[in-house]
């Protein structure tokens, strides 16, 4: 919620407090009805309440001891556009427990003890566009997870526990803009893990553990304008991988990862520098890893030393190529010459026998 809308409702609970007390629409509730704003954050409210006015559009469950969703288990809200379920202990959300909620816009079940989503999680949620489920116990995306969410713009799925991503795990979600993963367990990054978000421009992956970051998994991503890769276990990046991407700009975060320094990721890096469309923020942030020699160094202060050990060796394999040559071209005419010496020599000799 914007400072504004904050703001208004402090004026209007200051209001109506000044005008006498505020009535309690459930238990340790504070409605305020002319905001169709219900605050029942804190409470101690164990189980969903399906009895709020059927107006009411911002609703606050937060902070409560909730543990379960039963399906249609907040009723009626047909208007209802922000629920916050946040900081709770859900651990399980039925099909269809949001089902009549036909014009929220945004959900947050942050802080949580969710650890799957089940295919019928998203039903009745077509208008949403703000999903909040930072902090759970998510495990894996299955496919299907975010089906009918067609309208989502942004996904909060930070600080879980997720290591898999099924292929088409985000395929209800076409529309997506911004997907965080921060802070998860994700190893790899295949093809097809974002194969339907052709109108992602923002991807947070800080702080997982990606190795290995296959030159296809981003190519469906024309719009892309911000990867953050920062804080993982990349200890090499194929060109191909970031020049897979086509949006018009987009701006790459690499600090925090154990680059091993030699004269591949120079030119690597080189060729990226060559690429107008692409932004390493953070290269002079980059540290070596490896080997043991350039550890702890900057990159970009090692990047014209790691090319030099082959390129000597280049030279030094040339040179003894062109030596091997000219001796060889030496020693050739050396034998032509001995040889045509040896014919002027017996010349004479085969005359006076012949005489």
């Amino acid at each position: 919620m914007s400072p504004s809308t904050h703001w208004l409702i402090f004026l209007q609970y200051s209001f109506m407090s000044l005008s006498g007390p505020v009535q309690a629409c459930y238990k340790a509730c504070t409605c305020l009805p002319d905001l169709k704003y219900i605050n029942c954050s804190g409470g101690n409210i164990s189980a969903a309440v399906s009895s709020f006015p059927s107006n009411t559009e911002h609703l606050d469950l937060s902070r409560n001891l909730l543990t379960t969703l039963p399906p249609g288990c907040f009723g009626a809200l047909w208007g209802l556009k922000v629920l916050l379920l946040s900081t709770n202990n859900i651990t399980s959300m039925a099909g269809g427990a949001f089902v009549n909620l036909q014009s929220l816009q945004k959900l947050d079940l942050s802080g949580n003890q969710i650890g799957a989503l089940g295919d019928a999680f998203a039903l009745g949620l077509g208008s949403l566009s703000h999903l909040v489920l930072a902090r759970n116990r998510l495990t894996a995306l299955e496919s299907g997870s975010f089906r009918n969410l067609d309208g989502l713009a942004r996904l909060d799925l930070s600080a879980n526990l997720i290591g898999q991503i099924r292929a088409g795990a985000f395929g209800g979600a076409t529309s997506l803009r911004r997907l965080h993963l921060e802070g998860n367990r994700l190893r790899a990054l295949e093809p097809g893990f974002f194969s339907t978000l052709h109108a992602l421009e923002v991807l947070g992956l800080r702080g997982n553990t990606i190795g290995r970051v296959e030159p296809g998994v981003l190519a469906p991503l024309p719009s892309l304008a911000f990867l953050d890769l920062s804080f993982n276990q990349l200890s090499g990046l194929h060109y191909k991988t970031l020049l897979a991407m086509r949006a018009p700009v987009t701006h790459v975060l690499l600090e925090g990862n154990p680059w091993h320094c030699d004269c591949e990721l120079q030119r690597v890096f080189h060729k990226l520098a060559r690429v107008r469309r692409i932004f390493l923020d953070d290269y002079r942030d980059l540290r070596c890893s490896e080997p043991a020699e350039l550890r702890g160094r900057a990159v970009a202060e090692v990047d014209g030393e790691l090319c030099v050990g082959e390129t000597v060796t280049v030279l030094i394999l040339t040179v003894t190529v062109l030596i091997t040559v000219v001796a060889s071209v030496i020693m050739a005419e050396k034998s032509k010459r001995s040889g045509e010496a040896k014919d002027e020599e017996s010349g004479p000799l085969e005359a006076y026998c012949d005489h």
